[in-house]
């Protein structure tokens, strides 16, 4: 607690760790999974973050959330700081505030080695295929050239991956993206030259001067001690720009990189997928099956509210009174006609505007129940309208009241019907809950992508998810056709 005092942390700030947001999804050297041992998080910034707590006193705490969106989750209150590469650009100082800059790298070009086309000036990307990170200032710098710029949000390594295709002509990012991927493959090649430079903050929300000053106070010690420095060093990351901001005219590293070696054995040729069967998936195996598990929660849940609403929504249009068919109408249609990702944002980070913040979980359940509803009351309705119209006049013969026969006589015989599109509706959800990682959280999908992108396997992996997937949905598919025949035995006893 002396450190706390001497940095001049409040008691506020002291009782809780310090939670910083990221996206391990992006790749080295920032924040990404071990290759090596996939459930630790490792990185430079990881690194800096738990130097950072220390100083205050206070534990590291990773939250994970898509890079596009961390100053978003921030000021949405999803964690504490955002600590990811965030550049200091002027139009993110306007929704959070940053401290002093940590780094500075240079904008480095990356072309296939022996393409005497490739553009190699700043001048020469005017309308060429440049591949870089969406919101970057790569990404600005390309644009002001006149290039055709192309984003990906999936991480880094597809990113060089287009470029070794042919799919862009250059790729331009910050040294350190370019020295872990671009400088590491034999068929490409970096162009240094001035293309800018830019510097990383860390960024609180607004209004938060506390921490932020706080973090700046640790941050200079961290410099002033030299921490900082030998951080950077050993991730082979001391570069002219980062020397330069700091105030340290040795330009020359004093200790190996030893993180940087590390990742170089880690990611070289990759084994045969025999090997990895045998001796690398199965360590991932805690992972997977926490992602299935969030993304059978989610899925399950979402289902659960879609059919709860989706048959009031079908019983309202086919039944109702006129302004009850024109809202279930209205509703149908929303739902159905935008996009799912829009509606969760929607959900996620604009109801806070109205003062109702939800969990993650929550949230991610709510907006695809809310979707997938509107899917729901159209089976619903079509198996409604399916049954004829003889069968509620012999109920109301026999005395059965509206409700009653809607209970007993029309509805058994409209759920055969919608069973298989309620079934496909379920397995297509379940596709979709990968969305919710917007939502700060990690299913299936995004673990997938994360440990690919860290050790560079996508066919590998996505073959072994793509299996999960079918295991979690065959089962489901398998228990609609049993109850789909259990459903026709038995309306096949009735009208014997």
């Amino acid at each position: 607690m002396a450190v706390v005092t001497v940095f001049g942390a409040t008691a506020a700030l002291a009782q809780q760790p310090l939670r910083w947001g990221s996206d391990g999804q992006g790749g080295a050297p920032y924040v990404f999974q071990d290759p090596m041992d996939p459930t630790r998080l490792v990185g430079f910034e990881v690194e800096l973050a738990g130097l950072l707590a220390r100083r205050l006193g206070l534990a590291s705490q990773p939250v994970q959330g898509p890079w596009d969106r961390l100053l978003e989750l921030l000021a949405r209150g999803d964690f504490d700081v955002a600590l990811n590469g965030l550049e200091l650009a002027d139009e993110k100082k306007r929704v959070a505030l940053f401290s002093r800059p940590y780094f500075a790298a240079a904008e480095v070009l990356t072309v296939r080695r022996g393409d005497g086309t490739a553009p190699r000036a700043l001048e020469a990307l005017a309308g060429r295929r440049v591949g870089t990170l969406p919101g970057s200032l790569a990404e600005r710098i390309a644009q002001r050239a006149g290039a055709d710029v192309r984003t990906y949000e999936g991480g880094q390594d597809e990113i060089y991956d287009d470029l070794k295709l042919g799919r862009t002509d250059a790729v331009l990012l910050d040294e350190p993206v370019a020295r872990y991927y671009g400088e590491l493959d034999d068929t490409l090649e970096t162009v240094r030259g001035d293309f800018g430079v830019v510097q990383y903050g860390l960024a609180v929300r607004l209004g938060d001067t506390a921490r932020l000053e706080a973090l700046n106070r640790a941050l200079d010690a961290l410099i002033a001690d030299g921490t900082l420095r030998r951080l950077y060093e050993r991730w082979g990351l001391w570069t002219p720009a980062t020397a330069a901001l700091l105030g340290d005219d040795d330009l020359s590293p004093r200790e190996p990189a030893l993180e940087f070696e590390r990742w170089k054995a880690a990611v070289g040729k990759l084994p045969s997928f025999r090997e990895r069967l045998v001796s690398r998936y199965p360590t991932y195996l805690p992972l997977f099956v926490k992602g299935a598990g969030l993304t059978l929660l989610v899925s399950v849940l979402s289902m659960a509210l879609a059919m709860a609403l989706g048959v009031l929504l079908a019983i309202g249009r086919r039944y109702g009174a006129t302004i009850v068919r024109a809202g279930c109408v209205a509703y149908i249609e929303f739902f159905r006609g935008t996009p799912l990702l829009i509606q969760l944002t929607m959900i996620y980070l604009g109801l806070p505007e109205l003062g109702l913040k939800l969990e993650p979980l929550t949230a991610g359940v709510l907006a695809l129940g809310l979707n997938y509803a509107a899917a729901e009351a159209e089976n619903y309705r079509a198996g409604l309208e399916s049954v004829p119209e003889g069968q509620r006049e012999a109920a109301e013969v026999l005395g059965l009241s509206r409700l009653q026969a809607l209970r007993f006589v029309i509805a058994p015989q409209a759920v055969r019907i919608a069973i298989p599109p309620m079934t496909n509706d379920f397995i297509a959800l379940l596709k979709d809950s990968s969305l919710v990682s917007v939502v700060t959280l990690t299913e299936l999908t995004k673990t997938y992508t994360t440990l690919a992108n860290s050790t560079r396997d996508h066919l590998g992996l996505g073959l072994v998810v793509a299996l999960c997937y079918l295991a979690i949905g065959l089962p489901f598919a398998r228990l609609a056709r049993r109850v789909e025949a259990r459903f026709a035995r038995h309306l096949g006893r009735e009208v014997a």
